[in-house]
């Protein structure tokens, strides 16, 4: 169901919800409203000493893509993250939302899973199964094409759209056969013996992120100029802490409730660095095959107009 704009920002953190300012050249006038996921921008830029801002950043916490593209969309939020489910579906509906630069990352740690005692062995056991992913995420687009590549299609499973906390319960009571998710939960699964991997999505995705940011803002010099410092600043955290693994998951650790052995192996399994550079036009073409694919499942009105999403405003100001 669409939340209503009234509806979208009583869910946003108060903090977040800045008058409307008109931004200076000088940034110690400029504040960015910056949506970040639990231990990554704030806590990574926390850890390099990056977080020395010319300007304001009010960080706000979200668990999802889709919701920081909404609050984009609703002026709650300036810039943030995503992959490219959420910003094919933000296009697709008409969103106030531009994509800026791009994040790449890796593809690892995103698969099916399946109780450790299950008896289905291979994907196309799961026909006729209860199959749950994350809605408006990765999962969504590589369980599809999963189910492509085995001659499948949804109406061959009990498709269950589950938010993470919800999936991960519903997995280790047994109402699911199968699971379609990412990050930690993979490796906490893995490691108490609950879990093992039916199949890997790592060939499957791009490993393409995007960094979102309001484009009701981008007329103005001072917003530009800080958030191209900030887009610039979490890329060296992130080659700082590419380098330092050990160090990245002594920060990460507590911030996600993951015993710090679990995250550096999370960290040492990634098959690419994280780095942020400008978006390319092979970005939209990536992009675009994920809209297909969503579009060709009903997901999606067919053939979304992604290129006008994809902005050039800091284009000239970013490294990488």
């Amino acid at each position: 169901m669409k939340l209503s704009r009234r509806a979208l920002l009583a869910s946003i953190p108060a903090a977040t919800l800045l008058p409307q300012r008109s931004f200076a050249d000088d940034l110690s006038q400029v504040t960015l409203r910056v949506a970040t996921f639990r231990g990554a921008d704030q806590t990574l830029l926390r850890t390099t000493g990056l977080d020395d801002f010319p300007y304001k950043v009010v960080f706000s916490e979200f668990n999802s893509g889709n919701l920081i593209a909404r609050a984009i969309d609703a002026d709650a939020i300036d810039l943030g993250a995503w992959s490219e489910i959420p910003m094919v579906f933000a296009a697709s509906s008409g969103a106030r939302v531009a994509v800026a630069a791009t994040l790449e990352g890796p593809t690892t740690n995103q698969a099916v899973l399946v109780p450790t005692r299950s008896p289905l062995k291979n994907f196309s056991d799961l026909r006729g199964k209860r199959v749950g992913y994350i809605r408006s995420t990765t999962t969504q687009y590589f369980l599809l094409k999963m189910l492509a590549r085995h001659n499948m299609t949804l109406a061959d499973i009990t498709s269950v759209a589950l938010g993470m906390s919800e999936g991960l319960t519903a997995l280790k009571s047994g109402s699911l056969d199968a699971w379609a998710t990412y990050g930690y939960a993979i490796e906490i699964l893995e490691a108490d013996n609950s879990a093992r991997i039916l199949e890997s999505a790592e060939d499957i995705l791009s490993g393409h992120y995007f960094i979102g940011i309001n484009p009701q803002h981008l007329g103005d010099t001072g917003f530009k100029t800080a958030s191209a410092d900030y887009i610039n600043r979490l890329g060296k955290a992130y080659s700082q802490l590419n380098a330092d693994k050990p160090r990245w998951a002594r920060a990460v650790a507590p911030d996600v409730h993951v015993p710090e052995p679990l995250v550096l192996s999370y960290l040492n399994h990634m098959n690419r660095a994280y780095h942020t550079r400008p978006w390319k036009p092979s970005d939209i073409a990536t992009a675009s095959e994920v809209a297909h694919t969503l579009g060709g499942a009903g997901a999606l009105p067919p053939n979304p107009n992604l290129a006008s999403v994809f902005t050039p405003a800091l284009s000239s100001l970013l490294n990488g």
